[in-house]
């Protein structure tokens, strides 16, 4: 008798499962994790030197991360004391990103610390590769020299002058949604510079290759992916971009997802050899948030003209 019972119960339940919508264009994975972690930076509102908040240490891992903070003394990078050195990494990282350099954890400064962003760092070996350092160009349509805020990895990495067609590949992780819009990045980026760029299957030797990962995977490239970080990719001749795979992502622009593409542009310049950039509207710029679609910039292009001319 049960099992008599068990078999249309069974029927319908596969009905279910086939009729059931399909969000083929996005990870399924929830990212409530990283949002938790990140929401802990609204603990710290209004705190400033001379503080000690439970939270302050975490503020220390993040600067610390993106190159703001190095502490001679290894136990104060991992205390809440929010010290003379605290306030002034902080004051350089709003001063990156167009935040009134005080000091204090304010809401502009909280909006920003949780936002995700790229896990290249802004700041190496004490270099801020988000400040303008008298690179200058001419405008196309007049006289005017004006300051870019375009930049390099340190020491100016980048691909030989023999070598401006490089191949690509997707490793067997990532998924078949994915390929279009990173195939469609890499177009963008060869119609706006000197190179070219070439699919070869996943079995096949490449310049470069894209994947999906999660967790510490010791791909040598920066920090694992955690919290703060939604995809990296190494300089030149590197050649290795990862999205993390624990973050939603989409084809086309969605409220609750990363876009594919826009990504994907940010660390294709990576893979040629740009940093960050201090352009909002620059595809460089570091942060990116859910249903944000953006392009390449004046600022990008010139920065990989001025890599390459120099």
């Amino acid at each position: 008798m049960a099992s008599k019972i068990f078999q249309p119960i069974s029927f319908i339940f596969l009905i279910f499962i086939l009729l059931a919508p399909i969000g083929h264009a996005k990870r399924s994975t929830p990212s409530d994790k990283k949002s938790s972690s990140l929401d802990s930076f609204k603990k710290l509102k209004g705190c400033h030197k001379g503080n000690h908040t439970k939270e302050i240490h975490k503020l220390k891992a993040y600067l610390e991360q993106f190159g703001y903070l190095n502490y001679p003394n290894k136990t104060h990078a991992t205390d809440d004391d929010f010290d003379d050195i605290l306030e002034s990494a902080l004051k350089t990282y709003q001063k990156n990103y167009h935040i009134k350099p005080s000091g204090i954890v304010d809401d502009a400064t909280i909006s920003k610390l949780i936002t995700p962003r790229c896990g290249v760092p802004d700041i190496v070996n004490g270099t801020n590769y988000m400040q303008p350092r008298g690179k200058k160009h001419k405008s196309s349509s007049s006289n005017i020299h004006t300051v870019s805020h375009y930049s390099f990895f340190d020491g100016n990495p980048k691909w030989p002058s023999t070598k401006t067609h490089l191949t690509y590949r997707f490793l067997s992780n990532v998924p078949s949604y994915a390929i279009n819009p990173v195939a469609s990045a890499f177009q963008k980026w060869e119609s706006s510079t000197h190179f070219t760029f070439a699919q070869v299957q996943t079995n096949q030797n490449s310049d470069l290759e894209i994947g999906f990962f999660r967790g510490n995977h010791g791909d040598g490239i920066q920090n694992a992916f955690d919290e703060k970080s939604i995809a990296h990719a190494s300089a030149p001749p590197g050649g290795r971009f990862h999205y993390d795979e624990d973050d939603k992502w989409s084809v086309e622009p969605a409220a609750d997802a990363f876009h594919l593409e826009s990504v994907a542009l940010h660390e294709i310049g990576h893979l040629l050899g740009l940093g960050h950039s201090l352009v909002n509207a620059a595809i460089m710029y570091p942060t990116f948030s859910h249903g944000e679609v953006k392009n390449l910039d004046a600022d990008d292009i010139a920065g990989i003209i001025a890599l390459y001319n120099h």
